[in-house]
């Protein structure tokens, strides 16, 4: 009877440990390798890219990329000695990231140098000097193989792989660019003009200016908003006023600069966080938040052409990626446990839900590759985890 009741016990330990989160075939996911906490560079110069199949990360000092399948270091790029990068970019598409860095000493010194490195071998292609260093948090390198920089009180676009000129753009005088994105069709910058916040566009070949408009032309923005451009096609603009009771949206506008939908961060929904603009739809992150919002925790979808809600998907999450037609979730939680759950962008139909076997502290963003899931920690640094399905 001894025997008996050890087997039983051994046979009941063994099920509750399969069925503990992370423990069940074809509905866990499992650790592959995980990557040291890198020390955080000033000014938004941390950031994780995928290329094809490698995660390229930039840090204080340089940037390293990494086999996302093994971990395996596959090249590194330093700054030079003693600087410390203080900026960084990348256009994936055309393989080149942008980095800029400053000395650092003396420490006021300003952020003034960006190098353009290769990001399938790590080698530099060409570095520039005279780069405004109070807009360095927004270097924008997405599209067509161009590169949009900030130099005094004008736009400078470069051939992205050469550094060759393309081309140059006075902004209006008094004017203070906030934001800037780079699409094929356009480049848009945000910019606060004395007290009116304004949405300008350039053509990407030649730079001249397209259009400029009033960011909100009915009741507009405080000159202490905050302002950063969410996508260049569509021509998107977040804006925040720091007094909490003003303008806190999305607004999306026409090729032609026309108003077409406002989207605010505040709804049923709760409160928009995290926003992704991928094939005419905005993604958020949404949830309680400080301000009055719905008991929603999710992602949700709005439509850019109208503003209406396309979906949402309850669940929570911390961080999440659009890629493939796919939105991948990550939700870590003390409480009910870690989850990745997938759905469908255009429909928001689950496809997939998974748990995390090892504990996951905290997601800042999320990259997926085929059966794999790269989670970047959120704070101050970033570790890197990559799972895969099992």
């Amino acid at each position: 009877m001894t025997a008996v009741a050890a087997i039983g016990l051994a046979l009941v330990t063994g099920f509750v440990y399969l069925v503990m989160p992370g423990y069940l075939p074809g509905n866990a996911m499992t650790t592959v390798w995980e990557a040291p906490r890198d020390s955080e560079a000033a000014e938004g110069g941390n950031g994780t890219w995928l290329v094809g199949d490698t995660v390229v990360r930039s840090r204080f000092d340089g940037a390293t990329a990494l086999d996302i399948r093994s971990g395996k270091k596959r090249w590194e790029y330093l700054v030079p000695s003693r600087a410390e990068t203080c900026g960084s970019s990348a256009d994936t598409a055309a393989g080149v990231a942008l980095i800029a860095f400053r000395e650092a000493r003396p420490e006021e010194k300003d952020c003034v140098t960006a190098v353009a490195v290769d990001l399938t071998n790590g080698r530099e292609l060409w570095r520039t000097t005279g780069v405004s260093a109070a807009f360095l948090d927004d270097v924008v390198t997405t599209g067509g193989g161009l590169g949009v920089l900030l130099d005094g009180g004008r736009l400078r676009a470069v051939d992205l792989k050469t550094g060759a000129p393309r081309w140059t753009t006075p902004l209006p005088k008094g004017c203070v660019p906030h934001g800037l994105g780079l699409a094929p069709k356009q480049v848009v910058a945000a910019s606060m003009c004395g007290t009116e916040a304004t949405l300008a566009a350039f053509d990407p070949v030649n730079g001249k200016t397209r259009w400029t408009v009033p960011v909100d032309a009915r009741r507009g923005v405080d000159a202490d908003a905050e302002l950063s451009v969410v996508s260049a096609d569509p021509p998107t603009v977040r804006v925040h006023e720091a007094d909490g009771g003003g303008l806190s949206a999305v607004l999306a506008f026409g090729e032609d600069g026309r108003a077409r939908s406002r989207i605010d961060a505040v709804g049923d929904y709760g409160q928009i966080s995290t926003t992704v603009v991928e094939d005419g739809r905005l993604f958020a992150l949404a949830g309680p938040g400080k301000r009055q919002g719905g008991p929603f925790s999710g992602v949700v979808a709005f439509d850019l052409a109208t503003g209406g809600e396309l979906w949402r998907k309850g669940g929570g999450g911390d961080a999440f990626d659009v890629a493939d037609g796919r939105v991948t979730v990550v939700r870590p939680s003390y409480k009910n446990g870690d989850l990745m759950f997938v759905v469908d962008a255009a429909t928001g139909d689950e496809e997939d839900e998974r748990a995390f076997r090892d504990r996951v502290a905290g997601a800042g963003a999320v990259l997926a590759h085929q059966d794999l899931v790269a989670v970047v920690g959120g704070g101050e640094g970033s570790d890197l985890t990559v799972y895969e399905r099992w």
